[in-house]
């Protein structure tokens, strides 16, 4: 069952100050993260917080120290800002910052590490191959077989992401995502797809992903009007329960914290299998979290103040599970 959410404490939005709403970037994902970054400013602003949006570009260092803010909300999706970057220098400058620290973001922005890693713990994720050149492309289809995810290690909003399911598709699939940098593809799970948010210790609501297309891609994410989203997910009690504790555990091994988002499978057998871990999920009309928080009781405001709220105690500065 879903624990009850601890909520700011009256007077939280006059305590955080004044307060830079981090959005825009560099990165493939800027223009989700420009829509992410005004849902929260006006979001804050409706809950009382003297908040101001910054679009970061250029020569970000001088940007920051300029802004004379007491934090910063970081919705920064994608390289430079999900990745640890813009975390690093905001500790540099001493503004306190949503969000994990600078080395669960690097870990979990490389998916492969965050498999790696994760499996160590005895976590379940789907078996995957490092596509470095063609030969690997030959050797995935002699000994790792299909079908599969053809994935970028580094990038976010299914950017890049192909499903293969012929031998004819795996190059092409690996061409397109090597535009994005390292690439590697992940055994396909055939089954349902959730998403778990979680707030400091505390997990929302399970939501289930449902679209029309062959799978949950950047269109169904952010502009198509036809994709299903259950909340509650239709899972029962004890399933829930399961999964719960198996983010948490994710959670734990990778070191994020504050708040985000695990991203899973559960196949036609029942098993959940953890995909990836976000540390700055979306925020805007179409994104999984603001749902999650209405259906836990919150409010787009007040969810965005009680994920600014935990910079006030430092909850950001290391990962508490119950």
């Amino acid at each position: 069952m879903i624990a009850q959410l601890r909520k700011p404490m009256p007077g939280s939005a006059q305590q955080c100050g004044r307060v830079a709403v981090l959005m825009g970037g560099e990165s493939a994902e800027r223009e989700v993260s420009l829509k992410s970054g005004q849902a929260v400013y006006q979001a804050l602003l409706t809950a009382g917080v003297d908040a101001v949006p910054v679009d970061l570009q250029g020569h970000i260092f001088h940007q920051l120290t300029e802004l004379k803010v007491d934090r910063a909300f970081n919705l920064l999706h994608g390289r430079g800002g999900e990745d640890g970057r813009i975390r690093a220098v905001l500790d540099f400058l001493e503004i306190p910052s949503t969000g994990s620290g600078v080395g669960a973001s690097a870990l979990t922005m490389n998916k492969v590490l965050t498999k790696k890693v994760i499996r160590c713990s005895d976590i379940a994720t789907p078996d995957f191959i490092e596509l470095h050149d063609e030969s690997d492309c030959e050797r995935l289809l002699a000994d790792f077989g299909l079908p599969v995810f053809v994935k970028p290690v580094l990038e976010g909003s299914s950017i890049g992401t192909a499903p293969v399911h012929q031998a004819s598709e795996l190059l092409p699939a690996w061409q397109a995502a090597r535009r994005f940098g390292a690439v590697f593809a992940e055994r396909f799970i055939d089954g349902s797809e959730y998403t778990a948010g979680f707030i400091g210790d505390q997990v929302l609501p399970l939501i289930k992903l449902e679209t029309p297309n062959e799978f949950y891609d950047y269109e169904a994410k952010y502009l198509a009007d036809d994709t299903i989203y259950t909340c509650p997910c239709g899972l029962d009690d004890e399933q829930v329960s399961e999964i719960n504790a198996m983010v948490l555990d994710t959670v734990r091994a990778t070191g994020v914290c504050g708040w985000g988002r695990v991203d899973l499978m559960m196949d036609r057998q029942l098993r959940p299998w953890i995909i990836e871990v976000n540390t700055i999920p979306g925020m805007t009309d179409h994104s999984l979290i603001p749902m999650a928080g209405r259906a836990a009781g919150l409010e787009m405001p007040e969810l965005a103040l009680t994920i600014l709220a935990a910079t006030l105690n430092g909850e950001n500065d290391h990962v508490q599970v119950s």
